[in-house]
């Protein structure tokens, strides 16, 4: 993931700004506003500001929603997304003007040519358009210079006030912040407002650790990158108490900053507390505890010091061997299956990316051959493994082997992940459909109305993942009312669609209406 929090390293910045934080010691600040939704921004202590909810709140409720301060494409999609809505599209639509920008029709290119005019007159003079992170710095200080640095009576902080963390970045990437910083002045045109080099150095480094990844429609894929600057007071915990997640706008909404299609949604997990401190999660927690903690310190600079790092909660399971009457593998024998199992993984992403899904299924059963005798059902090696074969066997329509990884899969991972994980819904669902692709009713509607009893809670019942899941638990539910009637009859109907064939039932033609 690409996004991150405002840290300040236990000071909490200041500003002249009647909508800027401004306090001392753990004193908290409460950003009452009119409409603004039921948060306060606080010193958290040594994790800089945070926000809390005034009110009690439970699983589900949306805490805030906002739309982006400015967003962009990535380079690598920028022929295949629109540039307004963020859609995949098969045939876009393409600028005439800049030849860069694409979108899904007229109706969205003059929806969003507000944002891409000066984008565009900028592209057509260097004569290409410069990558993702410039492109988003330049929309950045077009809406700055536009709108100032706050847009809405709901925004909590300015993006003065956002952390850089340029001190504590490695020569590396201080070097690639330069490079970046001169394809801007190359990019930027000279009839803007003129940006000193610092303030342009400082918006990059926000991006780095401040940036939210947006998915296309169906939230499969990662198709650019936004700012929201009320999410980047959100600090981070591994095992947290909200979610965010991308939802297109609402048209209907009276408020118009809503109408955006790059709209996020924080979302209760479970039930939170008046005062308590809103939390989400940063990376991944499928990762052991010194794992995450190195990966939260490399992309966002801080040491996680949550419960569950610091008590290593679940590490246990997730490196879990098998015990087989007390008896568990030696740990020359875990090691060398654990070292065959992070070979095999880099294998399987090499023949992933070159297209050869064959022999990808061929080293995950070889690897699970080598690990089902040693690791326990949630051992991390083995639940990518699985996680792997049970996707690529879908793609090449070898549903019952793949269903019976999946199964496995999603066993794991309901031990390890929060019930109401996002990531564990999906997975849930892309499990029941993979059931329902081989034939297995029965355990296909299970995991259909277990995933949209968790994605009803983190996506909310109008995502366009939520709106397909109920169809497919509709009519999963229709099928299942019939296998149990006549298992014969919903045999002979499911082969006779599967392949095009009049439906029989013994031996007679079953006769259906269009």
């Amino acid at each position: 993931m690409l996004w991150g929090v405002d840290r300040v390293d236990g000071k909490v910045s200041t500003g002249n700004s009647s909508s800027s934080l401004s306090c001392s010691g753990q004193q908290s600040v409460t950003m009452t506003v009119e409409k603004m939704d039921p948060v306060e921004v606080f010193a958290a202590g040594e994790k800089g500001r945070g926000l809390r909810v005034t009110k009690e709140m439970s699983a589900g409720d949306v805490v805030f929603a906002e739309a982006s301060f400015a967003a962009v494409v990535f380079d690598s999609l920028s022929l295949q997304v629109c540039h307004s809505c963020f859609r995949r599209q098969a045939n876009p639509h393409r600028c005439a003007q800049c030849k860069f920008a694409y979108y899904c029709d007229r109706t969205c290119q003059r929806a969003a040519w507000d944002e891409h005019k000066q984008e565009c007159s900028a592209i057509k003079k260097i004569g290409k358009a410069p990558n993702e992170n410039v492109r988003l710095v330049a929309r950045i200080l077009w809406r700055i210079q536009k709108d100032t640095g706050l847009v809405s009576d709901a925004q909590l902080t300015t993006l003065d006030l956002l952390e850089d963390h340029l001190s504590k970045m490695s020569p590396e990437d201080l070097k690639e912040l330069k490079v970046d910083v001169q394809h801007f002045y190359n990019y930027w045109p000279k009839k803007s407002k003129p940006v000193g080099e610092d303030y342009v150095s400082h918006l990059f480094g926000v991006i780095n650790c401040n940036g939210f990844t947006l998915s296309d429609q169906r939230g499969l894929q990662a198709v650019g990158v936004g700012l929201f600057p009320n999410l980047c007071l959100v600090n981070h915990d591994c095992w947290p108490n909200c979610t965010v997640i991308l939802n297109p706008g609402n048209q209907t909404a009276l408020d118009a900053s809503f109408h955006s299609k790059r709209r996020i949604e924080l979302r209760a997990l479970g039930k939170i507390s008046e005062g308590e401190e809103l939390t989400v999660s940063y990376v991944d927690f499928l990762n052991v505890s010194k794992d995450r903690q190195r990966l939260l310190k490399q992309q966002y600079y801080f040491d996680c010091k949550c419960e569950h790092c610091t008590s290593g909660i679940k590490d246990d399971l997730m490196t879990a061997v098998r015990d087989t009457d007390g008896h568990k593998p030696s740990a020359d024998v875990v090691k060398a299956v654990t070292d065959f199992s992070l070979q095999a993984l880099v294998k399987i992403e090499e023949a992933r990316t070159k297209g050869n899904f064959h022999e990808v299924v061929k080293i995950c059963r070889e690897s699970l051959e080598k690990q089902d005798p040693v690791f326990g059902g949630t051992n991390l090696h083995l639940l990518r493994v699985l996680s792997t074969a049970s996707e690529v066997l879908s793609f090449l329509q070898q549903f019952t082997e793949a269903a019976g990884y999946a199964q496995r899969m999603v066993d794991g991972y309901t031990k390890l992940y929060h019930p109401n994980n996002a990531q564990l819904g999906m997975a849930i669902m892309r499990a029941g459909v993979t059931h329902w692709h081989a034939g297995l009713i029965e355990a296909a509607h299970g995991l259909i109305c277990s995933a949209y009893a968790i994605l009803i809670i983190t996506h909310g019942a109008h995502h366009p993942i939520t709106k397909d899941l109920e169809v497919i638990r509709t009519q999963t539910e229709m099928e299942l009312c019939l296998f149990k009637q006549n298992e014969l009859v919903y045999r002979s109907m499911r082969e006779a669609v599967l392949s095009d064939k009049p439906m029989m039932h013994a031996g007679e033609q079953i006769k259906t209406t269009s």
